[in-house]
C-alpha cells in the first residue's frame, strides 16, 4: 500500500490487520504523519517515484495506491511537482506492480475530475477536470487504460473516485485543512472558523469507514475489475449547513471567517453511487454519526497535545 501513513491508507492498514491480511506500507511522510501507521504492518519509509520500491512488490496480490499531492490550492502553486508525484509516481507504482506479477491495483482517482461538471448526481463518465490536481488524476486514468490494454487480464485495475472522506486521522495540518477538521479544531479552540466563499457551496461527504467496507470487497469481488467507481453518500450539505450542524453537536459556536473562494474549485459535487451500489455497496454511516467520530478523534488529539 502506497500513501500508507496518510488518512485514507492509515484506516485502511488497520482495517486490513484487522481483517488478518498482511500489509506491506509505503509512505515517504511528506504528508503523512509516522504516528498514524498501525503496529503490526511491514513499514517503508520510500517515496513512490523511487524504483528502488519494485523490491517491495514481490509476492504481493493486491496493490493500493493512495499516495498522491492532492491539496489543491498546493497542487495550483506547483503543478511540476504535482505532475511528479502524482502523474510519475503513479506510473512508477504501475510499472513496480506490473514487473511483480500484481494481480490487481486499485487506485484512487478523485471526485475533483468532476470540477467542470454540471450534472448532478454525476455518473463517472461525466469528466471535466478543471485544475492541475484533478487533471494529474486524469493523466493517470489514462495510463492505467494503456497498463489494461497491454498488459491486461494478468493484471486488473480499479479506479476510485472518493468524494469528500472524513472521519478519524484526516489531515488537519495541510495548507488548507479539509472543512471539517478545520471547524471542530476551530470550535473547540473558541475560535472563528473560516468558511471560503458564501458558505453556500455543497459537498458530497463520505466516511472514511464506508469507504473501506468498499475497498475490502475489492479484495475478493471480480465484479469490481477493470472498473470505475463513484465513492460518495449520494447526498451533499452545504458549508454552513455542515458547520451549523458541528456547532449542535459540540454545543457551541464561534461566528465564522468568510473569505473569497479558492481557485479550481467545483462548487457543487454529489456523487452518482449507482455502479457501485449494482456491486453490492452503500454507505451506512450517516452524517451526525461520522461527525461525532470525527469529533471525538480531534478531542483525543488535542488531549494528547498534538493539536
Amino acid at each position: 500500500m502506497t500513501g500508507v501513513a496518510g488518512f485514507i491508507g492509515s484506516n485502511l492498514a488497520s482495517r486490513l490487520l484487522q481483517e488478518g491480511y498482511g500489509v506491506i506500507g509505503i509512505d515517504n511522510l511528506a504528508h503523512g504523519r509516522r504516528e498514524n501507521v498501525p503496529a503490526g504492518l511491514d513499514f517503508h519509509r520510500r517515496d513512490i517515484r523511487d524504483k528502488k520500491i519494485y523490491s517491495l512488490f514481490k509476492d504481493v496480490d493486491t496493490v493500493f495506491h493512495l499516495a498522491a499531492k492532492n491539496c489543491i490550492a498546493d497542487c495550483q502553486a506547483d503543478p511540476l511537482e504535482t505532475a511528479e508525484i502524482n502523474v510519475f509516481g503513479t506510473v512508477n507504482v504501475f510499472e513496480a506492480s506490473r514487473r511483480a506479477g500484481v494481480r490487481k491495483v486499485v487506485y484512487a482517482e478523485s471526485s475533483a475530475l468532476y470540477e467542470g461538471s454540471t450534472h448532478y448526481p454525476t455518473p463517472e463518465w461525466e469528466v471535466k477536470p478543471k485544475s492541475f490536481y484533478a487533471a494529474s488524476k486524469l493523466a493517470s486514468r489514462h495510463f492505467a487504460e494503456a497498463y489494461q490494454r497491454f498488459h491486461g487480464p494478468g493484471l486488473s485495475f480499479t479506479a476510485l473516485r472518493y468524494f469528500c472522506a472524513y472521519g478519524p486521522a484526516q489531515d488537519y495540518r495541510r495548507t488548507i485543512p479539509p472543512v471539517i477538521s478545520a471547524f471542530i479544531i476551530k470550535l473547540l479552540k473558541r475560535e472563528r472558523p473560516t468558511i471560503y466563499g458564501t458558505g453556500q457551496k455543497r459537498r458530497d461527504f463520505i466516511y472514511i469507514g464506508d469507504i473501506n467496507d468498499f475497498h475490502l470487497q475489492c479484495l475478493t469481488d471480480g465484479n469490481t475489475d477493470d472498473r470505475t467507481f463513484n465513492l460518495g453518500s449520494g447526498a451533499n450539505f452545504s458549508m454552513v449547513e455542515i458547520y451549523n450542524l458541528l456547532c449542535e453537536l459540540l454545543g457551541t459556536r464561534s461566528e465564522p471567517v468568510f473569505k473569497p473562494d479558492l481557485p479550481g474549485e467545483a462548487q457543487t459535487t454529489l456523487a452518482d453511487i449507482s455502479e457501485a451500489t449494482k456491486v453490492g455497496w452503500e454507505p451506512r454511516t450517516d452524517i451526525r454519526t461520522g461527525l461525532s467520530r470525527a469529533i471525538e478523534y480531534i478531542k483525543g488529539e488535542m488531549k494528547d497535545g498534538r493539536i
